[in-house]
């Protein structure tokens, strides 16, 4: 078995599968890191680093990394000839004893995903978290048991390769265009993607969908009425014949022709209307799993947050500093903004991903005071959102996007950082990211 990827995820394949007896070769474009071709060594996985080979193609079937596009050559002659291509998520599922809560959309899975986790450990029940959080599903499988659950956050990136992977719950957050440089700069291509989450699910499953998501409520409807598949929505804008709404600020759930109200929204540890959505989708996967109500309600209340996701990082000289380093799409930026009624410093910038920035210019136009733009996309952002707000700057560091936004910064603002970019121009990765503005600011 070749295992294309010698990051996180490829590793934790390539050892899953070793201790299930295969003969793992791994090839990775990159040199190796340092120490891993001992370990590798250890594991008895073969290897080569620095580029791939013909001889990554004499394998039964390949795994692919999520890093790993599905268009590179040795996965596109992988195809071609035969040989059958899975991701690491669903390998990993072939091993696990547990049942499935799998939560997937452009934006919010972080939140959502461990969101749901704390629901779980709350009610005492042995909770798996794992997949795109950080943590890989192969890591993690072999020690599961009927008893435990997992939840797992899933990226269309993971969902591209999968076969017999299916949850007991499916969770579908949303849907805007992101990535569209892996599919060809095709957003129904991406929504494909995300549908996968779903696709092996029967009449035994449930799927939790976002039901003012048009895209989304339709591939749902279509699922139950084709397949029988059990559909529970979660809305915003009416009352849902089954799933959660919102009533007069409460949110109410009606699953099984009952109807129940959980808890006032006040009351949710998340704001904003972008964490409603996920606490009523948290709530309803949960609440499917035979989770309590007063279990649900007290977890929704007292959870704290996720690291990069709107995390405050401290007060100084009036200047409230906000870590929204996971903002790596437009969308995400969006509710970030909308999170906000206060004066507004943004620090945005790093690798584009074929971004439009049409939806964001009337809220930045509105509450933004300065744009401190960084990265490969800085000359974009200077050109499109620089004209609407009354500064703008090009930075060449994250240290200096910092000095930039607490000249520019007044008592009562926020210094925002949510590039709507990817890190990898700058930073091995978004959490690298944010913790290098953490620690800047820290440090002021």
């Amino acid at each position: 078995m070749t295992v294309v990827g010698g990051a996180r995820s490829g590793l934790a394949v390539a050892r899953l599968l070793r201790k299930a007896g295969a003969q793992v070769f791994l090839t990775e474009q990159k040199a190796a890191a340092a120490g891993l071709e001992a370990m590798l060594d250890a594991l008895g996985v073969r290897y080569e680093f620095g580029g791939h080979t013909v001889r990554a193609l004499e394998a039964d079937l390949m795994v692919v990394s999520p890093g790993v596009p599905s268009t590179i050559p040795l996965v596109v002659q992988a195809l071609r000839t035969g040989i059958p291509v899975y991701s690491e998520i669903e390998v990993a599922s072939w091993f696990c004893q547990a049942p499935i809560v799998a939560v997937t959309g452009t934006n919010g899975k972080t939140t959502t995903t461990s969101l749901i986790g704390h629901i779980f450990r709350q009610s005492g029940r042995r909770t798996i978290v794992a997949g795109n959080i950080g943590y890989p599903f192969s890591d993690y499988v072999l020690d599961t048991t009927p008893d435990d659950v997992v939840v797992l956050e899933v990226s269309s990136f993971q969902l591209d390769h999968v076969a017999t992977f299916r949850p007991r719950v499916s969770v579908l957050l949303n849907l805007t265009p992101d990535h569209l440089d892996r599919y060809n700069y095709s957003f129904n291509e991406y929504a494909q993607s995300k549908f996968r989450i779903f696709a092996n699910q029967c009449d035994q499953d449930v799927l939790v969908y976002n039901h003012d998501d048009v895209l989304i409520r339709s591939a749902a409807e279509r699922a139950h009425q084709k397949r029988g598949l059990r559909i529970l929505g979660f809305s915003q804008k009416e009352e849902l014949s089954a799933g959660a709404f919102v009533r007069e600020g409460y949110l109410v759930f009606r699953i099984d022709k009952q109807e129940e109200v959980l808890m006032h929204a006040d009351k949710l540890a998340l704001r904003g209307r972008h964490n409603l959505y996920n606490s009523l989708a948290a709530a309803v996967a949960a609440r499917v799993m035979e989770v309590r109500n007063d279990v649900v309600r007290e977890s929704l209340a007292s959870f704290e947050g996720v690291p990069h996701r709107l995390e405050f990082v401290r007060e100084l000289d009036g200047v409230r500093y906000i870590n929204d380093s996971k903002a790596t799409n437009v969308n995400a930026v969006w509710y970030a903004l909308e999170s906000f009624s206060c004066p507004i410093v943004l620090i945005a910038g790093g690798r584009d991903k074929g971004n439009d920035y049409t939806v964001l210019k009337p809220l930045v136009a509105e509450k933004v005071r300065a744009l401190v733009a960084i990265g490969e996309s800085a000359d974009k952002l200077m050109a499109e959102l620089g004209p609407l707000v009354p500064h703008a700057v090009k930075a060449q560091s994250m240290e200096e996007a910092i000095r930039y936004a607490r000249l520019f910064a007044e008592p009562g603002d926020v210094v925002l950082l949510s590039p709507a970019c990817a890190s990898f121009d700058m930073f091995e990765n978004y959490e690298e990211r944010g913790d290098t503005f953490r620690r800047l600011v820290m440090s002021l």
